[in-house]
Formats: C-alpha cells, sequence, structure tokens
C-alpha cells in the first residue's frame, strides 16, 4: 500500500508543470535627438551629354594587285594576283614552287557572307631535290714551311755545388754474451768389435 501511494504522489508531483517566470520589461523612453542645424547640400546629378559620334562605315574601295618571281637559278618561281570589287568581293590566286618540283595553285574567293573559300591544286609530278649547284673541289692549301731559325739558348753555367761528405764515426755494438754457456757433450764411444 505504501509503494502504492508513493507513486500516486509522483505521478501528480510529476503532472504539474512548473509556472514561467514573468518578468517584465522595463520601459525606457525613446530618446529625443535634436534636428541638426545646418541643411546637407543638395547637389546636382551631373548632366553629360550622350555622345554624338556614329561609327564611320567605309565603302570597300576596288583594288587589283599582281606580282611574280622566277629565277632558275635559286628556284625560286612565285606568283601571286588578286581582285576586289566595291562590295568587298574579293577573288585570287597565288603559285608557289615546290622543293619536290611540283608546282602548288590556289585560287581563292572571300566576302563577308562566305568567308574565305580556297581550292588547292598541284601540277607536275614530285621529284628527289637535287641541287644544281656543285662546290667546285679546292686543293687544299700548301703553306711554306717556316724559315726562321729555331731559338738556340745558352746552357747555364753554374757550378754544381759542392757539399763535403759527413765525417760520421762508424758505430761500435759490442758483442752480446751468451746467456747459457755451450754445453759440452763427451765424444762418443763406440765398440770396435762384438
Amino acid at each position: 500500500m505504501k509503494v502504492f501511494i508513493l507513486a500516486a504522489l509522483v505521478a501528480v508531483v510529476a503532472s504539474q508543470s512548473y509556472p514561467k517566470p514573468q518578468y517584465t520589461t522595463p520601459a525606457y523612453p525613446a530618446p529625443a535627438y535634436p534636428a541638426p542645424a545646418y541643411k546637407a547640400p543638395a547637389y546636382p546629378a551631373p548632366a553629360y551629354p550622350s555622345p554624338s559620334y556614329k561609327t564611320p562605315e567605309y565603302a570597300p574601295m576596288p583594288y587589283s594587285f599582281n606580282w611574280a618571281v622566277k629565277d632558275d637559278p635559286s628556284y625560286n618561281d612565285y606568283a601571286h594576283q588578286e581582285t576586289a570589287d566595291d562590295k568587298g568581293y574579293v577573288t585570287g590566286s597565288y603559285r608557289t614552287l615546290l622543293p619536290d618540283g611540283r608546282t602548288q595553285i590556289v585560287n581563292y574567293k572571300a566576302d563577308d557572307y562566305t568567308g574565305y573559300v580556297a581550292d588547292v591544286k598541284y601540277e607536275g609530278e614530285a621529284k628527289e631535290y637535287k641541287p644544281a649547284y656543285k662546290p667546285a673541289g679546292y686543293p687544299s692549301p700548301a703553306y711554306p714551311s717556316p724559315s726562321y731559325p729555331s731559338p738556340s739558348y745558352p746552357s747555364p753555367s753554374y757550378p754544381s755545388p759542392a757539399y763535403p761528405s759527413p765525417a760520421y764515426p762508424s758505430p761500435a755494438y759490442p758483442s752480446p754474451a751468451p746467456k747459457y754457456p755451450s754445453p759440452a757433450y763427451p765424444a762418443p764411444k763406440y765398440p770396435t768389435k762384438y
């Protein structure tokens, strides 16, 4: 029964909630700052005029040129020609002699709509490049031997130094005395006949 009463008491205490503290916030009056005694300057917004220039538009000028170089000993053979009209349409071609003996010919056209379009062709057969110029065989130069005599220097005439040989006495070591006397054995005696 005591256990039952104790359990009921714990249940009653646990079911009650603790009240929240009721703190009141103190009411401080809002600070009243006086209005500034000066007026803030009023700057007008800058009024810059918008630029009045326009991007110039240039009309294409018609032109035509051509040039060529042909020099057989050095194998230089180049040419270029080009023509343009007043609408920006350009046509032309150039020609180049390649090292393998073929000639490269490029015909091209260009305008603002299709861009650059080229047609490349080759004329001739590719060959092994052999230069026509061969250096001449020059003989090796024959230089004369020098004609001046080789220098002869006299041998020095210094006397060779004569040093006296030192006279050291020959060392005299005493002969060591034997530590042990030599044993004296009697001469053996052999029987003559049996």
